[in-house]
């Protein structure tokens, strides 16, 4: 058995360095412990070129993260001005939306009149270009991009951002289409025919220069015929006829016409040809 001294000092031989830390600490003339070592924050040119050599090694998360650097310390630098802008490039190129989108509006904000505030507005209508969904769910972030990049085109109409936007624009649209007729085509497999035509109706008036045109007018027809609406269905493929006499749409209407006895009298294949652009026509039927 151990004596109660020997157990002492075995204790005392256990406590970890820290105790020690905490026994010399209680000592008045012991010498205080010295201050942990500050770490001395780069220039600003250095964290710049480290984040443009991230970039140029692909290495997206560290460019961005070292042109935020640039930006905490030292604010009010001409370097945390451009880091600002290669920060928001930076999260796009990784796919971060919704950061590059709040990181370039946060420069748009304070930089309005800075040489490269153009190209801030296209990289942050390309943030939301990016996020369009397929044809099969919410279309919210086409219309947000949309507007993005709308903005583009009415500030910058004459610069490469300014054109890009706006072939972007008519992409954007032709997807917007796209989900209506998704959707008039569900309706038409369930015989709802009232929505249907409403949808189709729709891309016909508000996205006439998509693709999508010649369907809808194909997929009207097809409904008034079903709806015994012999004349709606002529006028409607008189101006599908009009507009895209060479398409398969226009081919498979007219049998259509055919097969429920509403052709034109001659048996022409072509409708007899009416003036005036797709809008007019199509108001002219309606």
């Amino acid at each position: 058995m151990l004596r109660p001294a020997c157990a002492a000092l075995i204790a005392l031989l256990a406590l970890p360095l820290g105790g020690c830390d905490t026994m010399s600490s209680l000592n008045p003339f012991a010498d205080p412990a010295p201050a942990p070592e500050e770490v001395a924050v780069p220039p600003a040119e250095v964290l710049y070129n480290r984040g443009v050599d991230a970039l140029t090694a692909r290495n997206y998360g560290t460019a961005a993260r070292q042109f935020d650097l640039v930006e905490q310390n030292y604010p009010y630098s001409s370097w945390a001005v451009n880091a600002q802008i290669m920060q928001g490039y930076a999260e796009y190129l990784q796919a971060r939306y919704t950061q590059a989108i709040g990181t370039l509006d946060r420069f748009i904000q304070l930089h309005p009149a800075h040489r490269d505030i153009a190209y801030a507005y296209y990289l942050r209508a390309l943030a939301h270009y990016e996020q369009i969904s397929d044809v099969q769910r919410d279309q919210r972030a086409t219309q947000e991009a949309m507007g993005a990049l709308q903005e583009v085109v009415n500030r910058f109409p004459e610069t490469a951002y300014g054109r890009d936007a706006k072939l972007k624009i008519d992409l954007a649209r032709d997807h917007l289409a796209g989900k209506e007729m998704e959707i008039g085509r569900w309706y038409l497999n369930q015989k709802l025919y009232t929505a249907a035509i409403n949808r189709f109706q729709r891309v016909v008036e508000e996205y006439q220069t998509t693709n999508h045109v010649a369907e809808a007018l194909h997929r009207l027809t097809e409904i008034y015929l079903l709806l015994g609406l012999t004349d709606q269905a002529r006028q409607t493929a008189a101006v599908l006829g009009h507009n895209y006499p060479g398409s398969s749409w226009y081919a498979d209407t007219y049998d259509n016409l055919i097969g429920a006895g509403a052709a034109a009298p001659d048996g022409s294949r072509q409708p007899a040809d009416q003036p005036g652009m797709l809008r007019r026509m199509w108001r002219s039927v309606f």
